[in-house]
């Protein structure tokens, strides 16, 4: 007789998965690996997640509720476009200097798997494409250009790879780049 799963099972064995995902990478975790820090078995990691895809789409799925309600959060009391611009990177900067931060998640498993067309690579670049469609969108609404888009972009890229001490000076640079 099969047992019934423990109510909030999947959710354990996700945020199992969730860390050992984001510190090693997933192409380096085994699903072994998930089994022994969920304390679940095989059979049950399975049922829930049939293959290591659906578990990191699932792993990527649930990053991109947790940044995009960090980034309302930061956008809910800044007034204007130019505010939000800085409030946004301002959160991703404030990200970047938390303990264990090894980078953008979504960045990270598109450099583990270059030209992957899989579920979790959809997931990643539709974060990205989303993220990067707020940014164009807060530009248009303070009246600027895709150069100017380009190069806020091109700063946040930098915040999730570049060493933390230099979110100020993205901070600072985008600051003075709303405020023209």
């Amino acid at each position: 007789m099969a047992r019934t799963p423990v109510p909030g099972t999947r959710d354990t064995i996700l945020t199992a998965a969730a860390g050992l995902f984001y510190r090693y990478g997933v192409r380096a975790v085994g699903m072994a690996q998930v089994v022994e820090v969920a304390g679940c078995g095989k059979n049950l990691l399975y049922r829930h997640f049939p293959s290591k895809a659906d578990l990191a789409a699932a792993y990527l799925t649930l990053a991109r509720r947790e940044r995009e309600q960090a980034t309302a959060a930061a956008l809910r009391w800044a007034n204007g476009p130019a505010e939000q611009l800085v409030a946004l990177v301002a959160e991703i900067a404030e990200s970047t200097r938390r303990p264990g931060y090894r980078g953008c998640a979504f960045r990270n498993y598109l450099t583990e798997f270059p030209g992957a067309t899989d579920e979790p690579a959809r997931v990643a670049r539709g974060y990205l494409a989303d993220s990067r469609a707020v940014v164009d969108r807060l530009v248009a609404e303070l009246g600027g250009d895709a150069l100017l888009a380009d190069r806020i972009w091109l700063i946040v890229d930098g915040l999730h790879s570049g060493p933390p001490e230099q979110a100020r000076v993205a901070l600072d640079w985008i600051t003075e780049l709303v405020r023209r």
